[in-house]
């Protein structure tokens, strides 16, 4: 989905979706749906009628229409003067709702969008949280190929000309998915979830020295792509010293995390030397991610195999008879 920053986009991409029309204030459908002023953002993105913490889309049901009807003719007016002069991005009715000419008015005059849905207001309200969400969440994007291997998200770093994309496409042969090469975007879906996704301009395509750029749903078909991941898993390529070769843990591996967006996300250091099956290297990283996840580290079990060997051997040689000499 493209990404909605006014109400106008939010307008035009949804419209079906949501079954939205335009009611009145079309004049203000640049307004932006995070807000420009530093209070617009922490206000929630969407919510029922809301004067004490407004939302930046509010939305009006029956019941809200109800409640305004049986105010007073001052308090009403004074709900009316804090929903529209709050500067809400937009007021949305759900559930196919009328308003008087007196609420239209009040749209045209502080240019606020109005619109109407005829969806339930409960379900309106679903919706809009999970497209904005999806749509405003803090992103970053990463220099990179991002793929799905054995249905984990993986995204391939390191160094320029390392080898990244050759060892995508080689991945991709072997029955992988490409979901974005050199620019994936990944979004901050939730407290500790990170969702990549590809630029538009760059979907299906990788670029591989020599051969220049690919198109890997023609060349392969629509099962070697997909259109998103969570991320789960960073393997950096490296080209290392021999000296850093042999300072790398032998049972541990080079395991450690990197923080994006707030998120510690496991990443684990590949050497890149002649001879050696990087596709196969992945998949295997993969695998033991796997098992870690699960709660199994092949190193500690080796660890403790080898404590029990050395602990049985010292009592066998302890109950050992000595000989007399």
């Amino acid at each position: 989905m493209n990404v909605p920053a006014t109400i106008r986009d939010l307008f035009d991409i949804l419209k079906n979706k949501l079954a939205l029309e335009w009611v009145a204030g079309e004049a203000g459908g640049c307004r932006r749906l995070k807000g420009g002023l530093p209070e617009a953002q922490s206000q929630p993105l969407a919510g029922q009628l809301n004067n004490i913490h407004p939302n930046r889309i509010q939305v009006i049901g029956p019941a809200e229409l109800a409640y305004l009807e049986d105010l007073g003719k001052n308090s009403h007016q004074d709900v009316m003067d804090k929903l529209f002069w709050g500067l809400p991005a937009a007021v949305i009715l759900a559930n196919n709702a009328e308003v008087d000419q007196e609420f239209i008015d009040y749209a045209e005059r502080t240019n606020t969008p109005l619109l109407r849905s005829s969806l339930p207001d409960n379900k309106l309200l679903s919706n809009l949280q999970y497209y904005l969400t999806r749509a405003l969440a803090d992103s970053i994007t990463l220099h990179g190929v991002f793929l799905e291997v054995l249905g984990m998200g993986v995204l391939l770093t390191g160094d320029p000309a390392v080898g990244k994309s050759e060892l995508a496409l080689e991945l991709i042969t072997r029955g992988h998915r490409l979901i974005a090469d050199d620019a994936p975007e990944f979004s901050l879906m939730a407290p500790d979830i990170l969702t990549g996704s590809c630029p538009p301009l760059l979907q299906e395509f990788l670029e591989v020295r020599g051969l220049g750029i690919l198109n890997i749903r023609s060349m392969f078909g629509d099962s070697c792509i997909k259109r998103e991941k969570y991320l789960r898993l960073i393997i950096n390529l490296k080209q290392l010293s021999d000296e850093e070769l042999a300072q790398m843990d032998r049972l541990q591996g080079s395991y450690s995390t990197r923080e994006l967006l707030g998120v510690e996300t496991p990443e684990v250091t590949l050497p890149v030397a002649p001879g050696r099956n990087l596709a196969i290297l992945v998949e295997t990283a993969v695998r033991q991610h796997i098992h870690r996840r699960s709660g199994y580290d092949a190193g500690a079990d080796f660890i403790e195999r080898q404590r029990k060997m050395i602990f049985e051997n010292e009592a066998k040689n302890k109950n050992k008879p000595t000989s007399l000499s």
